[in-house]
């Protein structure tokens, strides 16, 4: 037992034992003076429970900053938005308006955003963070874009955005600091050639609301995040309780009461609290200068950005000390400290199961009654949800210390190091069992989360109907121009990696002469393209230049009726469809009466070319004032960067050309952020339950230090100690493994009732349960070096 000097001893006479307000700050400044002052061995005490609540806090913070780091990124998105960009009404040219068009590529599969300019006038619109707009062949780039057009790795990508780099964007003027962007100059651009014109940047688009499925997900993931922190901390202010408990038997021994004591100790927890406190939020101020460096899965955020809403962080404040507090005087009221001992030593009572289970049958059963929720509902009230997921999740921690001491209870018998483990387990399992907590709350709530997306992906995976076996990726320009689509095939053609290439040009033909009024003038779409490419896109008889053909929809009677109307062989069309708007001259042409009906297949983008199909010979794509021109690109995966040649050749065609690829599935955005987002903050999670666990493994072994000692001495073999810890873990863990999957599984059905989705997968358990395992055995792992410096001979020393 620690001895007290004499001046503690003398702070703690029967008369300062009294109760009421008064003596609450009173035992609480003593508690914080046994704290700091009960030399190395109180120092460190305080110092292992500082670091795990700190770890805590720091990770509190940082959730704390993502409703500030989420609007900063939207408001810089919409300051950089295109103002008039959806707006039906066309700006006027004038000194203060600005030619527009994206030129967004694609680099090893990261999105490179960028936009072509080309100022109408002195007082033309600058982008956010541009202080000068560049002029023609020059550009303005990103941080991270100089870096990456400055390394090896971006050779490929320099060659594509061939332009002189003259400037930096500002940070206003980017999502994140990893963000590739660019602005460049043009000389060429024109409203007629697909550039639109706009007389400044900054609009306010909130988008389409959230999902009130994604909602029902994105509060189940804060839950499942954010619970374990709140668990570690609760575990990290209990660190050091026996000899805690020893400490409070002494002071018994010279006069104080039960109710003192255990203010005494709500006193030495809430100055780790207060401690852990302030190194969290040195953590997180630390960190956060760091964070502009680190991206996870394509997400990262200025460190201006990290900064927690006021009203959380106020609350964090309040709640670390005061958990610390209450969390101390729940665990001692199970705990009779006497003046001669603590209870518990001799023989600790059975826990009662009954309360226990109560949490996550009440959080069930509030799940249950949560009105459902589908994708045209209107909202969903997040509190039901949000309180049934922590009474889960909670009432496992509840469980999993019962769970725990009824298994070693029923253990007999072994190796001897299988013994030594069982008979610490039997003797006191609670400190095992509050350390695998953690981890059993993070593999539930993982394991619902996976339910939770097996479930709705449904709901937020297109299939987009494009054939990837035919073509990878498609290119495809807003204006009309049969010399591009002939450059396109050939060049493509000629592009390292590329197998095969489809080609077109499309526009729009109207019938000719007036219609009755109220009745829309007949019109089809008119496609032109190489024999071989319109092969791809009809049955065809035969075909050689030349050659007309109308394209018939399959088992679609009126529509192939209206192309009918339009496209009549031997008589003309109209391929200029402004014509019947603004009263331009018509530009006719005739179509062959030699035309053949044919039926129309589905293109590699699964899009079915119905209308007049033209061979490139039969008509002079001179004649067509607009369209777009598209190509359609087969790859050899086997090639490196054959997809980077691609998009080169596509640069140096025209850097206004769109580069596509092509996808089975095509996933919802929203979705994505969310799934993005649930890893980064998962991997945050994990990494401190990591060191959470390992952090009181230490401590745990810090406690046993003489005991182990003394066994080495006696001639333990230290193997044998080794093994005993990795036993004494192996158990909690199985057991906390066993809960998590069955809490797990509950959870998840549970929450995909509310969205009346169906269970999916069963399995989905697997892999979390084992990536739980795997962590513990590492961090078990981890502590061994520790293990070894407590069998050394001088555990044996006291105070």
């Amino acid at each position: 037992m620690t001895l007290l000097d004499r001046r503690n001893t003398s702070a703690t006479r029967p008369e300062s034992s009294s109760s009421g307000i008064g003596a609450w700050p009173r035992d609480l400044a003593l508690g914080i003076r046994f704290a700091v002052s009960g030399g190395r061995e109180g120092w460190a005490r305080t110092a292992l429970t500082a670091v795990g609540v700190g770890l805590g806090v720091a990770l509190l913070f940082f959730a704390a900053s993502v409703p500030h780091m989420t609007a900063a990124r939207a408001e810089r998105g919409d300051a950089r938005s295109i103002a008039d960009a959806s707006s039906e009404e066309r700006t006027p040219a004038g000194g203060s308006t600005l030619l527009w068009t994206d030129a967004d590529t694609e680099y090893h599969g990261d999105s490179v955003g960028g936009q072509l300019l080309r100022p109408e006038g002195p007082k033309a619109p600058k982008p956010p963070g541009v202080t000068a707009l560049p002029g023609p062949g020059d550009m303005v780039v990103s941080p991270a874009l100089r870096d990456l057009l400055g390394s090896p790795d971006g050779a490929l990508l320099k060659e594509r955005l061939d332009y002189r780099v003259v400037g930096t964007i500002a940070d206003r003027g980017l999502l994140a600091p990893g963000e590739l962007r660019f602005y460049a100059g043009s000389d060429t651009l024109s409203t007629d050639k697909g550039a639109q014109r706009t007389a400044g940047y900054g609009s306010d688009d909130s988008g389409r609301p959230m999902s009130p499925v994604l909602v029902v997900l994105i509060i189940l993931i804060c839950a499942v995040l954010l619970a374990p922190v709140a668990v570690f901390i609760a575990t990290a202010v209990r660190f050091g309780g026996d000899r805690r408990d020893r400490r409070l038997a002494a002071l018994r021994l010279v006069g104080a009461d039960t109710r003192m004591t255990r203010r005494i100790a709500a006193g030495e927890a809430l100055c780790g609290a207060v401690l852990g406190l302030l190194l969290g939020a040195g953590i997180f101020l630390a960190t956060r200068p760091l964070a502009g460096g680190v991206q996870l899965w394509s997400l990262s955020a200025f460190p201006s950005d990290i900064a927690p809403v006021p009203a959380l962080a106020a609350l964090i404040v309040f709640a670390v000390p005061a958990s610390a507090v209450l969390v101390t005087l729940a665990a001692l009221r199970s705990v009779a400290i006497e003046p001669l001992g603590v209870v518990r030593d001799a023989g600790p009572r059975r826990r009662r199961l009954w309360w226990r289970l109560l949490m996550p049958v009440v959080g069930i059963a509030v799940l249950a009654l949560t009105e459902t929720v589908e994708g045209d509902s209107k909202g969903v009230d997040p509190y039901p949800v949000a309180a049934g997921t922590l009474l889960v999740l909670t009432g496992l921690t509840a469980l999993l210390p019962w769970l725990v001491e009824a298994v070693v209870a029923r253990l007999r018998g072994g190796p001897v190091p299988w013994q030594l483990a069982m008979r610490r387990l039997q003797l006191s399992s609670g400190t095992a069992a509050r350390a695998m907590s953690g981890i059993t709350v993070a593999v539930a709530g993982a394991i619902a989360l996976q339910m939770m997306f097996g479930g709705i992906q449904e709901d937020f995976l297109r299939p987009t109907g494009q054939d990837t076996v035919r073509a990878n990726l498609d290119i495809s320009t807003e204006f009309g121009d049969g010399r591009l689509a002939e450059r396109m095939i050939e060049d493509f053609r000629h592009t390292k990696g590329v197998t095969a290439v489809i080609g077109t040009v499309e526009a729009y033909a109207i019938r000719p002469g007036a219609v009755s009024g109220g009745e829309i003038q007949p019109t089809t779409t008119l496609t032109i393209g190489t024999c071989a490419t319109l092969r791809e896109l009809a049955r065809l008889p035969s075909c050689r230049d030349g050659d007309t053909f109308v394209s018939h929809m399959a088992g679609s009677t009126e529509g192939n009726a209206w192309i009918d109307e339009t496209a009549r062989p031997g008589k003309p069309v109209d391929l200029n469809t402004r014509s019947v708007n603004d009263g331009s001259k018509p530009v006719l042409w005739t179509l062959p009466a030699s035309t053949r009906t044919v039926r129309a297949v589905p293109d590699p983008m699964g899009t079915e070319h119905h209308g007049i199909l033209a061979t490139t010979g039969a008509v002079d794509t001179g004649l067509l004032p607009g369209g777009t021109t598209h190509a359609s690109v087969r790859i050899d995966k086997r090639t490196p960067d054959a997809e980077e040649y691609v998009r080169n050749t596509a640069a140096r065609l025209d850097p206004t050309l769109r580069v596509w690829k092509l996808q089975n599935m095509q996933r919802d955005k929203q979705y994505s952020t969310v799934q993005t987002g649930l890893l980064a903050g998962g991997a945050a999670t994990l990494a401190l339950i990591a060191a959470s666990m390992l952090v009181s493994q230490i401590e745990q072994l810090r406690e046993r230090k003489r005991l182990l000692s003394v066994l080495v001495a006696f001639g333990t073999r230290r193997s044998t100690l080794a093994w005993s810890v990795l036993w004494g873990t192996t158990v909690p863990v199985l057991a906390g493994t066993v809960l998590a999957i069955g809490g797990g599984l509950v959870l998840g059905d549970a929450m995909l009732n509310i969205v009346n989705k169906p269970v999916k997968d069963w399995s989905v358990f697997l892999p979390f349960a084992g990536a739980g395992v795997t962590v513990i055995l590492l961090v078990t792992a981890g502590s061994l070096p520790f293990l070894w410096r407590m069998m050394r001979p001088d555990g044996l020393r006291t105070e």
